[in-house]
């Protein structure tokens, strides 16, 4: 599933937008249409849908209120109209927020990251392509569905927890197994490399799950 789907019938703002957000690690995806919008979200769905209102063909009022016949998804309104009518259409419409064209991306960022927190609370963990399902304990590797054995899952998430800091081995250990667990610390290398193979990272030149020598590990 994606975790954004943006429809924004200009390529260049739908471009940056979607490089910015894949930056922050979300998993997005791109449409210019309305009813382009429609099909990839029936097909794939999505856990936001960011929304222009002025499209090509069906515009976005109309979209924001398909939508809401079948599904409760968050909907960001992102629009240059800017009266009152339009808000107050786009909200009674079912939309969650509504936001002016232009805008300052890190409000833009602000409103996804707070209505993520808002629906989805600590259920959804995603970053760097990686996205983890806390609730059903399913996972996502760069779009992808991908099968993580239980020590697995409790291991990057974990590491995605912390994102960006140096986790010692003995640390990652005792949380993952436990202080009176029987396994040996080597049992935690065996589950980074294996780890490391399902990301299709190169141990020698890994990217996102990095060694951190005399220390432990990292997830950037």
């Amino acid at each position: 599933m994606t975790d954004i789907l943006i429809v924004e019938d200009d390529k260049e703002l739908a471009g940056l937008m979607t490089d910015f957000l894949r930056t922050e690690g979300y998993i997005v995806s791109a449409v210019e249409s309305g009813e382009r919008a429609l099909e990839l979200f029936d097909r794939y769905g999505a856990r936001l849908v960011v929304l222009d209102i002025n499209l090509p063909d069906v515009n976005g009022f109309a979209v924001c209120s398909k939508l809401r016949e079948n599904t409760d998804t968050p909907i960001l309104i992102v629009s240059a109209r800017t009266d009152k009518e339009d808000k107050l259409n786009g909200l009674d419409l079912g939309a969650d927020d509504y936001i002016e064209k232009p805008y300052d991306i890190d409000i833009l960022l602000a409103k996804i990251k707070g209505i993520f927190k808002r629906r989805y609370q600590r259920q959804i963990l995603s970053a760097s392509g990686v996205t983890l399902n806390l609730a059903d304990r399913s996972a996502e590797i760069d779009g992808k569905p991908a099968e993580l054995t239980a020590k697995e899952f409790d291991l990057l998430t974990l590491l995605i927890e912390n994102q960006g800091k140096a986790l010692k081995k003995e640390y990652l250990f005792s949380t993952v197994w436990g202080s009176d667990s029987d396994s040996e610390l080597q049992t935690l290398h065996v589950h980074i490399n294996r780890l490391r193979q399902k990301l299709g990272e190169d141990p020698k030149n890994a990217k996102r799950l990095l060694t951190v020598w005399g220390v432990g590990y990292k997830f950037v």
